[in-house]
Formats: C-alpha cells, sequence, structure tokens
C-alpha cells in the first residue's frame, strides 16, 4: 500500500482518474466479473453500514419501518402507470426463463426453451409498482393508513458505462414507500424526507447539501414533484445524493389503491417514495479526499483512531500494555480504535496505509515519548502532528474527533460557496461552466430551453433552490420574462 499511494493520481492531474484509484487502493470496491458490477470490499461495506445504521434510526425516529419486497417484478405491473415505465423501460433487465439443463456434449448448460414464463419478469429498477400491488391488499379505510414502510435492498438498472458508486448496473439502496389519506400528508411526507437526507449529509457525512425540487424534464419517472439534494463535488461538479418523490394519486390509481375516507366515501391513496443510494459514498469521497488518499469524516468512519507503537522487540510489552490502557478509555467514550501492532509490517507502511484509508486520527506510541509521557497524534484532515500528554488523552481525542468533523465540513461549505456564481449572460455561462461550478441563473420555465442548456454546455438544472432568494428577471437564453433563478451545474 505504501508503495501504491506514491502512484495515486493527483486531482489536479485526472481528476476521474484519482477517483477510480483511490476506491480501488483505499480498499473500497472493486469492479466484478459481472459486466456493470462492483465487489463492495469489507472497509468500503463498513462504511456503507455506519451510513445504514444512522439513516434508519432517522428514519424509525419519523414512524417508519422497515419491509422487504420481492426482486422479481411481473412485466404487466410495470405496463399500468405509463410515465413511470417510460421512465425504465431502457434499463430493465428481463427474466424469461426459469431453469437451466445440461447441454449435448455435458460440459456446460443452456438456457431450457421448454422453461419458458408465461410472463417475463424484471428485476426491480425500483418497487413502487410490486409494493403498490401489494399496498390494495392492505388498505381498506382510513383508519389503515398512514402506511409507512421503507426496505434496505439491491436494485438493477441497465448501465452502459459504469463508475464505482457513481453508477453501476447493481447498486445498494433504501427506498422508502408510504401512502397517505390526504394529498397535505403526503406532501409533507415527502419533504420531511428531504430535511432527513439533508441532516445526515451535512451532519454526518460533512457533506454541504443545496435543498430543492426538480424542474419537470428532471423529476422521477411518474412523480408529480421531486425534492432533491445537490452536493458540489471538487472538480465542481454536481452529485444528486438523495431524492424524495411526491406521486400523487398515480400509483394508487394505477393500482387500484382505494380506501373509505372519514366521509365514507371511496379515494385513491396517496403516494411518495424516496431513496439513497451507495452513491453517497462516492459522495463522501469525492468531497473531502486529497492527493494522500481518503479522509473520512469520523462520525462514519470504520476505525476513528488507529495506535501504532515504535519500539524494539523487548519494549513491546510495555507499549502493549499502555496501548491497551488507552483502547479500553477510547472505547468507554465512544470511539472506534484499532491498535496494529502487527511485526509483519513497518510503522512507515502503516503510516501509509492508514493515511490511504483516511483514518481520522493517529497515535504513535514510542518508547522514548512513552518515557516522557508524551504521545505523537497526527490529524489525517490537515496531517499536522503534535506531542500530547498521555494523560487525559481518551479525551484529548473525543474533543479532536468533533474538531475534524467540523472542519472537514467547513471546508467543504468553504469550497462550495466560493465556486457558486449568479449569471445572467449566457455566453459567459458557456464559458464559465466548462470549468464546473454552480450557477444561479434566470429560467423561464420552458422545457425549450432546458434542452437548449443541456445541448449547448452537457449542464442541467438541478433544482430550483430553497436557500436563495427568489426574484423574477430575465431568461438569459431565451430572453423570456423568469420567475426565479434555478441551478444548473454539470453533474455525474
Amino acid at each position: 500500500m505504501a508503495i501504491e499511494l506514491k502512484n495515486l493520481t493527483k486531482r489536479s492531474e485526472d481528476y476521474s482518474k484519482w477517483y477510480n484509484e483511490l476506491v480501488v487502493k483505499a480498499d473500497l470496491a472493486e469492479q466484478s466479473d459481472v459486466r456493470g458490477c462492483m465487489v463492495i470490499k469489507p472497509y468500503g461495506y463498513a462504511i456503507w453500514e455506519k451510513m445504514q445504521k444512522v439513516l434508519d434510526d432517522m428514519f424509525k425516529e419519523t414512524g417508519v419501518q422497515n419491509a422487504y419486497f420481492p426482486l422479481l417484478i411481473p412485466k404487466s405491473f410495470l405496463s399500468r402507470e405509463a410515465e413511470h415505465v417510460e421512465g425504465f423501460a431502457k434499463e430493465c433487465a428481463v427474466v424469461t426463463h426459469y431453469r437451466l439443463k445440461t447441454n449435448e456434449t455435458h460440459d456446460g448448460v443452456i438456457v431450457d426453451p421448454a422453461a419458458k414464463l408465461e410472463e417475463e419478469l424484471i428485476i426491480r429498477p425500483t418497487s413502487e409498482t410490486i409494493i403498490w400491488n401489494t399496498y390494495k391488499n392492505w388498505i381498506n379505510s382510513y383508519r389503515d393508513l398512514p402506511i409507512l414502510c421503507n426496505q434496505w435492498c439491491n436494485v438493477m438498472r441497465w448501465e452502459m458505462r459504469t463508475r464505482l458508486f457513481l453508477r453501476t448496473s447493481e447498486f445498494l439502496w433504501q427506498e422508502g414507500h408510504t401512502a397517505h389519506a390526504t394529498r397535505e400528508e403526503a406532501e409533507k411526507r415527502a419533504k420531511l424526507m428531504l430535511k432527513i437526507y439533508a441532516k445526515f449529509a451535512e451532519e454526518y457525512m460533512a457533506v454541504p447539501v443545496i435543498q430543492g425540487v426538480k424542474s419537470e424534464t428532471e423529476r422521477f419517472a411518474g412523480a408529480l414533484d421531486t425534492y432533491t439534494i445537490e452536493a458540489m463535488m471538487q472538480d465542481g461538479k454536481a452529485l444528486q445524493s438523495g431524492t424524495s418523490h411526491f406521486l400523487g394519486q398515480n400509483f394508487g390509481k394505477a393500482f387500484d389503491v382505494q380506501f373509505l375516507n372519514k366521509e365514507n366515501k371511496p379515494e385513491y391513496a396517496w403516494a411518495t417514495s424516496w431513496g439513497v443510494s451507495t452513491r453517497l459514498m462516492g459522495a463522501l469521497i469525492m468531497t473531502h479526499s486529497d492527493d494522500n488518499g481518503l479522509v473520512l469524516p469520523p462520525a462514519l468512519a470504520p476505525i476513528q483512531v488507529v495506535i501504532i507503537p515504535i519500539g524494539k522487540s523487548d519494549q513491546m510489552p510495555m507499549l502493549d500494555e499502555k496501548a491497551a490502557e488507552i483502547v479500553e478509555s477510547l472505547k468507554t467514550l465512544g470511539v472506534s480504535v484499532k491498535y496494529d501492532n502487527a511485526d509483519n509490517k513497518r510503522p512507515g507502511f502503516k503510516f501509509a496505509d492508514y493515511e490511504l484509508k483516511g483514518v481520522p486520527v493517529r497515535l504513535v506510541l514510542g518508547a522514548r515519548d512513552l518515557e516522557k509521557g508524551l504521545v505523537e497524534v497526527m490529524r489525517r484532515d490537515t496531517l499536522e502532528k503534535e506531542n500530547v500528554s498521555i494523560e487525559g488523552i481518551a479525551e484529548y481525542i473525543k474533543n479532536l474527533l468533533n474538531d475534524i468533523q467540523k472542519n472537514i465540513y467547513k471546508k467543504a461549505v468553504d469550497y462550495r460557496d466560493a465556486h457558486i456564481y449568479e449569471c445572467d449572460n449566457y455566453e459567459e455561462f458557456k464559458e464559465k461552466v466548462k470549468n464546473g461550478g454552480f450557477f444561479l441563473c434566470h429560467w423561464d420555465g420552458t422545457e425549450e430551453t432546458e434542452a437548449k442548456i443541456k445541448e449547448d454546455t452537457q449542464a442541467t438544472i438541478r433544482c430550483v433552490p430553497y436557500m436563495y432568494e427568489q426574484t423574477p428577471g430575465t431568461d438569459m437564453v431565451s430572453g423570456k420574462p423568469a420567475k426565479h433563478r434555478v441551478l444548473i451545474a454539470r453533474a455525474y
């Protein structure tokens, strides 16, 4: 690892190559022999597990319960909501047969032509259809509502160009699906989940996000409104990091999910869906990491502190004993810590490896320092080192982890805010957007203008942002009146 670290491409030279190398060299994931799919390695999965745990708790605090629905969806289900099927049709993987058989030469297997399914099954690209077909059996009266379900699962969306975590054919995610008695309840839930995603991104991932609502063109297929959080990566591109959808009664009508309301009259249920995926791993990597490797926020780091001893063999028992004391005191404070006293790797190799993997704090226990009552502490976010008294070291580390969490968030906010521009001149916009950044531009609300921007610049309207004061103006492309400024950027 120490040798590989020296070969990590610099962000300034090739940001995309830097990212691809870092994901592999930091032991997060690797390409699978199955085209478009990835293997998430234990270290990468440990980060995803921490994300899952935090989000799951946040969901459950709002009354959400976990459930599980089938991986395979009858093709006819996808046909029931026209806009939905059109949005996903080109990405669907289809199961046509249910059996294999040995070939004639008995050295392999073939699909048994006699085992053709009467109706093809779709590997779920998302689960609205199968879930709403199920909800039909659960909902009869307003007393059965709301239903607040979430599932942690995998989905399949066939991709031609893949990139680890950011865009793969199969990926892991959570998808929440709720049913409500009124439009107001459903819209309130959709907006609440967006706030939860934003809180998680900022307080745990240390990734600042802009909340907003998508344009009609960029909405989720079958939604009346899609709410989004958009994050800026270090190359100035946007990454859609979570979405929540108000689906109206579209799926209630498509699957005939009716209930008797308080007036004893039949009404179709109102729906939301919302999700985040392993794409968040990409956001985490690209927002904080540097030319030395990963920089992980302490709140999500699998190992928050690593302790490395340096001493002669006869000094090791003393170092092991002192390390055990520090480990115990850190664990008592809820800090995850690893003591690496393996004798098959040199200290310099270990330093480089844990730096590459983004461990927030490194303690070096040296025999000489220990005699003076000191320990060397290095923080990964700034690479600064200092010698600290071993007395009260656990409290010191706990406070340092909090400081690192705040510091990397502030650094990300400062970078983003320095790369947000108001722009009213289209020629200027076309030139500047090549270098990345978020652009606040007046938009006339038409699909034609939106399509022209995308065709000319590869940039898209990310959202109508909530955090900026909206004032009327003139569209920079069409010259027509515009009600508000939208956020435009090139995106992953």
